[in-house]
């Protein structure tokens, strides 16, 4: 009996419906609770044509991905123990975790924000992204701040 058991690999993952893509689709998994995927996508492809009508001159899906590369971060600070201190040091971001650290940051953006629709608040902050400003662009320059501090300590990265 050759079929293949499914698991939450990149391998696995199917394309989103409306846009036909796997960062989309990666996103939308990120953006979902307690596994109500349609809820996520109601929200996600809501917060696309909000966008969509605020930016007309941009196509959605280059907005979206746009947004999610100036988010991604370069370098981080990692602590590192060496010789009874604790130092923070910085280090190179490897792409998976870059992907998911700039998801991380604009879904949180939006989540910590309230009194309106959750699609309202993931538009702003995906058009605020692709304008390399807002919330999670914030995160990401302090990030940077912080390893740039830290350079100090460069050479106990190992």
């Amino acid at each position: 009996m050759a079929y293949k058991k499914f698991t939450s690999s990149e391998e696995m993952l199917k394309p989103d419906p409306r846009f036909n893509s796997k960062l989309v689709s990666k996103f939308i998994n990120s953006l979902m609770w307690d596994g109500k995927k349609s809820v996520a996508q109601k929200l996600f492809y809501g917060a696309m044509e909000l966008c969509t009508k605020k930016m007309k001159d941009v196509p959605p899906l280059e907005l979206f991905e746009t947004a999610i590369n100036n988010v991604k971060p370069y370098v981080e600070v990692r602590s590192r123990r060496v010789g009874g201190a604790n130092y923070q040091v910085p280090m190179q971001v490897n792409k998976r975790r870059q992907q998911s650290l700039s998801f991380r940051w604009i879904i949180n953006a939006c989540r910590e924000q309230g009194g309106r629709p959750m699609a309202t608040r993931l538009a702003d902050e995906l058009m605020a992204a692709y304008r390399k400003e807002g919330k999670a662009m914030n995160t990401r320059e302090q990030t940077h701040r912080m390893a740039d501090a830290n350079k100090a300590f460069a050479h106990f990265a190992w």
